[in-house]
């Protein structure tokens, strides 16, 4: 059974980006995504909840600023 759903552009222009063929659906390359994010360790999952909290506290900076830092 399939089902339709809606995506923005961006997002479709991203999961295009996660296609190993051409012939890979967005059901695949979803699917697969999905099968990365199931195998991460707790380990890992536990450091990715600690990054979004710190993200979420304020307590991050962004790309530009970090290259304004090192000077690059």
């Amino acid at each position: 059974m399939y089902t339709t759903i809606q995506i923005s552009v961006e997002l479709k222009k991203l999961l295009e980006r996660f296609r190993l063929s051409q012939r890979d659906t967005y059901n695949d390359i979803i699917e697969m995504l999905v099968e990365d994010e199931m195998e991460l360790s707790e380990e890992t999952k536990a450091e990715v909840a600690a990054a979004r909290k710190q993200i979420k506290e304020g307590k991050s900076i962004s790309h530009e600023e970090l290259k304004k830092r090192l000077g690059l």
